[in-house]
C-alpha cells in the first residue's frame, strides 16, 4: 500500500473543492491497477464524487443548506452559529470514497470529479489521506 497526506485549504465558506487532479497525480505515480481510497479524517467534512463546474456543486451546497441549516437547532453548540450541522454532514456525505485505478488512471465517469465537501466555516484547512491499494497476487 502506498499512502500520502494532502493539506487542502477550503476557506471560510461552505464549499466543494475539486481534488481530482491531486488524486489522478497520486494514482499515476503509484502506477498499475488497484483502488484509490480517499479519506478525510475530520468529523465535519466529506468526500463526494460529483460533477464540478456545471452547477451541481452549487446545487449540492444548496441542498445541504436546506437539510442542514446554519441556525440554533443543533445540540452540538460550539463554534460558529449552526456548527452542529457540520457534525451531521458525514452521515450524508461520507468521509471517504474508493475509486478503481486502471493502468495508473482513475476510472471515473466522464463528468465525475473527486471533491471535498466542507460546510464547517470554523476550520479552513483539511487533510486528505490518499491510499493506493493493489492486490498481493
Amino acid at each position: 500500500m502506498r499512502t500520502t497526506l494532502l493539506d487542502i485549504s477550503t476557506g471560510g465558506d461552505d464549499t466543494v473543492v475539486d481534488i481530482t487532479h491531486l488524486c489522478a497525480q497520486f494514482a499515476a505515480e503509484a502506477g498499475g491497477d488497484g483502488l484509490l481510497h480517499v479519506f478525510v479524517p475530520h468529523a465535519t467534512a466529506g468526500i463526494a464524487i460529483i460533477e464540478i463546474g456545471a452547477g451541481s456543486d452549487d446545487d449540492l451546497l444548496a441542498a445541504l443548506g436546506d437539510l442542514l441549516p446554519a441556525d440554533d437547532r443543533w445540540r452540538h453548540r460550539h463554534g460558529s452559529p449552526g456548527h452542529g450541522r457540520s457534525h451531521v454532514l458525514p452521515a450524508l456525505v461520507p468521509p471517504y470514497a474508493t475509486i478503481p485505478v486502471i493502468a495508473g488512471q482513475l476510472a471515473l465517469g466522464t463528468w465525475q470529479s473527486v471533491s471535498i465537501v466542507d460546510i464547517n466555516v470554523d476550520n479552513p484547512h483539511r487533510n486528505v489521506r490518499l491510499s493506493f491499494l493493489t492486490s498481493a497476487g
